[in-house]
């Protein structure tokens, strides 16, 4: 592992977990269902924050914006449409989907986050 992989795991002190909604064979009933189904969890990662003004042409006011974005190692494949759970050091829980291209780099990925109200 490189040096400067090393340095950014450094700053992973949340976990998240990746959870699909998947359909599932009762084996008892033989009826299939919709279900939540866990696929990875407790990987390191860094949820972070920033703001962003957001202005449009047709209205003279400014909106600010926060806007989530995870860091995590390269590696971890997240489909889009998952539920990511965050869990960060200090406690707090939030479940985000993916907003859009993961950004991954030889030394870890960035992907922004929207919260997440409900499966699609």
């Amino acid at each position: 592992m490189n040096l400067h992989r090393k340095v950014i795991e450094l700053m992973y002190e949340d976990t998240l977990t990746i959870t699909e909604y998947e359909k599932v064979k009762d084996e008892k009933t033989k009826l299939t269902e919709s279900k939540e189904i866990v696929v990875q969890d407790n990987i390191p990662c860094k949820l972070s924050y920033k703001s962003v003004v957001s202005t449009s042409q047709s209205d003279t006011s400014n909106e600010l914006m926060q806007v989530a974005q995870i860091f995590l190692a390269p590696e971890i494949k997240i489909k889009p449409g998952s539920k990511i759970t965050v869990h960060t050091k200090s406690g707090y829980e939030q479940s985000y989907k993916q907003s859009g291209v993961p950004a991954v780099y030889e030394t870890h990925q960035e992907i922004m986050l929207e919260v997440f109200e409900r499966w699609a």
